[in-house]
């Protein structure tokens, strides 16, 4: 890869802190890697992290490893990515994390409507420090 297209530690972080529907992958033993669409969120410097449902395929995977991946990527051109990977951690979703994420995607008026309708009582929050870096922007061709 030219090493001219890769994102400065800057531009990496500000793309990855954008609203981008990520895509979460994690490893299986026998099977090719567990990989769905996610929301995300990050701040910079800080951890990505996700929540999910503890009943969920996601959940079920993560007990069988403690590294995951996303990888977060514009829609049309000039096409641009931020992969990210290392090992996870778990916790309880803080009060008014779920209704922050559904805003961060859906607005105010939907995000407040989704978290008000979305059962949060089995969700756990998925959060990682990214120790692995891919990046391209195709704008500085």
């Amino acid at each position: 890869m030219n090493n001219s297209l890769k994102m400065s530690l800057a531009e990496r972080e500000a793309f990855l802190a954008d609203i981008h529907v990520g895509v979460v992958s994690i490893g299986r033993e026998d099977k090719a890697p567990l990989t769905v669409p996610i929301w995300y969120d990050y701040a910079l410097g800080g951890k990505v992290w996700m929540i999910t449902g503890a009943s969920s395929l996601k959940a079920a995977v993560l007990a069988s490893t403690d590294q995951i991946s996303l990888v977060a990527q514009t829609e049309a051109p000039p096409y641009k990515y931020v992969s990210v990977s290392g090992k996870y951690t778990t916790r309880d979703v803080a009060e008014g994390e779920l209704e922050a994420m559904a805003i961060r995607y859906l607005g105010e008026d939907q995000g407040h409507a989704y978290a008000k309708a979305a059962s949060a009582g089995n969700d756990f929050v998925v959060e990682f420090e990214p120790t692995s870096w891919l990046t391209v922007d195709y704008s500085k061709m």
